[in-house]
């Protein structure tokens, strides 16, 4: 369970896996799941490899694996998020770790760089520093080059062809958060959903989701803490007919968080994230 499946196996920046025939106006995307780690990265780290993974989505895109069986493309980055993160804005860069001039652009400084979560982390969960030095700045702008602008290249085209076929597209962002996230003594929550405060998508979308999961006996919240990345806010534009919702699962419902491996729930969950795929099947025409 520490690679990818054999069938989306890549080296490359991204892998979309197509349907034999797109029957949903649905893409799933898993920017956060990718675990081929760099050569680089690793050598450059102050931190060792299970360190550098705190901040990986681990086996969410496995999660998933069932969308193009079902007819829904399904794009996984592989490479991890500690290097490029593509839910940022592409200049959302730190100039304090790099050497060099950066570009003027008015995404750097930006307050998630500044903070260490920008599209090149400084810094991975839990704050923690990934370099021992400072990076070059043309570093900075060949990952994101190589590595970000295919993503997004490769998610803007599945977007375009979903909505030419259907009319209209609906996005799912795929993610995880700690287990111990939302938990309280009063409130469980297994989930989130993150529509950006309803901007991101129709508001029947969040229903129809929160309303599947609920079926399916799980807890989920709204936006709080997690209301949607980048690409939820970037991607999701009702007006344009495209509908972004970011979907977070609780690590605790599948994988031990104190190895990074599944753990007996997992293959339920996977079942369950199954079912959730074909109950868009039931949506009927565009029903936005």
């Amino acid at each position: 369970m520490n690679q990818l499946p054999s069938e989306i196996a890549s080296t490359g920046p991204a892998t979309v896996i197509l349907p034999p025939r797109q029957t949903l106006p649905v893409v799933f995307a898993s920017p956060h799941s990718g675990r081929h780690y760099p050569q680089d990265l690793i050598e450059r780290a102050r931190i060792g490899a299970f360190e550098l993974r705190a901040s990986e989505d681990a086996f969410v895109d496995q999660l998933f694996t069932a969308a193009p069986k079902l007819g829904a493309p399904l794009l996984c980055a592989t490479f991890p998020r500690a290097y490029v993160d593509v839910n940022r804005a592409a200049m959302e860069l730190d100039p304090r770790m790099f050497d060099g001039d950066l570009p003027d652009d008015n995404e750097i400084n930006s307050m998630r760089a500044l903070s260490g979560l920008g599209s090149i982390p400084r810094v991975v969960s839990g704050g923690v520093e990934i370099y021992k030095t400072r990076l070059p700045a043309e570093e900075a702008l060949s990952r994101i080059d190589t590595y970000y602008r295919p993503y997004h290249t490769a998610l803007q085209k599945l977007i375009d062809l979903t909505r030419a076929t259907f009319g209209y597209c609906i996005l799912i962002d795929c993610h995880s958060m700690p287990g111990d996230s939302c938990d309280s003594a009063k409130n469980r929550v297994d989930l989130v959903l993150g529509d950006c405060y309803g901007s991101s998508c129709h508001p029947s979308l969040t229903r129809f989701v929160d309303d599947c999961f609920r079926d399916m006996g799980f807890a989920p919240a709204h936006n709080d803490p997690y209301a949607g990345g980048y690409c939820t806010r970037h991607y999701g534009r009702p007006q344009e007919h495209v509908h972004s919702l970011q979907i977070e699962l609780s690590r605790a419902l599948y994988m031990d968080e104190t190895t990074i491996s599944p753990h007996r729930g997992f293959d339920t969950l996977r079942d369950q994230m199954t079912d959730l795929i074909s109950r868009f099947h039931d949506l009927d025409g565009n029903p936005f």
